[in-house]
């Protein structure tokens, strides 16, 4: 009997030793991907850790009214809060509590809606989706030098590009929209440009469509005294300001735009002021079907083809020939999308079509295999996939 066991535990050893060479000639022959499994979640991270979230900014004509939130559940939450005149120039400090760090900026006076064309600076990193998760975003910054460890930009007159959909999902939006409008002014002294275009998810909760915010949102609302949706409208500063943004910009012969531009729009003629006028008119206002609606209206508008809502490239059956259309309508080279999340940051149709949306890192959790926050470099006229540790693939 003995003895039979030890042969059937030599046979169970050699086995599973010929499972293991396959699997391992697998993954080097044949590329096998494998998602990563999440673990390690950061128990701190919750609805109701949101001591010291802010700053909220809330404007009037003469004042900025200021507040922080403060406290816990156990004790109770209070609001800190300062008033400051809005002709004078004041200093904020908005903090991250999973590394206790914070950073600052000055906040300045709104200038007129934002340009949507500009020429091509030497180089250009795009980044999309990336849902609220401040220390992701940061460190992908800091390892591929658009800043760095102290969060000053040093991408010199390069330009960085958000391609939408930066809220929603996790629980730093208030980080990552202060942060973005940090990097704004630290890149214009630098002579360089950060572009925010408007994904769906931002227009969603300028609209009071939260359905994808944490509830950590509903709760920072409770204690501010809002309703949820008050969070982005006109008079919040961070409301006014994303209701500047546009939802498409043109960087020398590159689109880029959050889902993508539906060959419909082409077909209607729908310029590029166009898009963003109608997008912009509508910022506050959520869509639906309406009789005898203007054409350009409802296709700038809809869920189905408007720039930030629109899948066509990734899930209907076009031709190159209509991407071709599209491009040669908007004089364009390439498109670059975020919205449909890709494997990789790669190149379809003849390379024309460019999809910067994949699965990125959540702050709060850690991952097997590690998972890689992914974004497009293009440099000299070149496309190359970067990542959080500094890899450079051309593509």
């Amino acid at each position: 009997m003995k003895k039979t066991l030890k042969i059937l535990k030599s046979i169970s050893t050699i086995i599973g030793a010929i499972v293991l060479i396959f699997f391992v000639i697998g993954l080097i022959v044949w590329g096998i991907d494998f998602d990563s499994i999440r673990y390690g979640r950061n128990e701190e991270v919750n609805p109701y850790n949101i001591d010291n979230e802010g700053p909220f900014v809330f404007k009037t004509d003469s004042l900025y009214q200021i507040k922080f939130i403060k406290g816990n559940s156990e004790k109770g939450f209070y609001l800190k809060e300062r008033i400051e005149e809005n002709n004078t120039e004041f200093t904020l400090e908005c903090y991250y509590h999973i590394d206790s760090s914070d950073f600052s900026f000055t906040l300045q006076p709104f200038s007129t809606d934002e340009k949507y064309e500009f020429e091509a600076p030497n180089k250009i990193i795009a980044i999309s989706d990336i849902e609220s998760n401040y220390k992701t975003f940061r460190d992908f910054l800091i390892v591929n030098k658009v800043i760095d460890k102290e969060l000053n930009w040093i991408f010199g007159n390069g330009h960085l590009v958000l391609n939408g959909d930066f809220v929603d999902r996790s629980y730093f939006t208030t980080q990552v929209l202060w942060f973005i409008y940090k990097l704004e002014q630290e890149a214009e002294k630098n002579g360089g440009m950060v572009h925010y275009i408007l994904g769906n998810h931002e227009i969603m909760n300028i609209q009071g469509d939260n359905r994808y915010s944490k509830s950590k949102y509903k709760n920072v609302s409770a204690i501010l005294g809002l309703k949820q949706f008050q969070l982005y409208d006109t008079t919040m500063y961070l409301g006014q300001w994303l209701n500047k943004k546009n939802v498409i910009e043109k960087i020398g012969s590159y689109l880029f735009v959050h889902a993508g531009l539906s060959p419909e729009l082409v077909n209607e003629r729908v310029e590029l002021e166009e898009i963003n006028r109608i997008s912009r008119n509508n910022y506050q206002k959520a869509y639906y079907p309406k009789q005898n609606q203007n054409q350009k209206e409802s296709l700038v508008l809809s869920s189905q083809t408007s720039p930030y809502w629109y899948r066509g490239y990734f899930e209907d059956d076009l031709q190159q020939s209509q991407i071709d259309k599209i491009l040669d309508y908007y004089d364009c080279s390439q498109i670059i999308v975020g919205h449909t999340i890709q494997d990789k940051v790669n190149r379809i149709f003849d390379g024309k079509i460019i999809g910067i949306d994949v699965e990125h890192p959540k702050d709060y959790y850690k991952y097997f295999p590690k998972l890689h926050a992914q974004g497009l470099l293009i440099e000299n006229k070149k496309f190359y996939r970067i990542d959080d540790e500094g890899k450079k693939t051309e593509i």
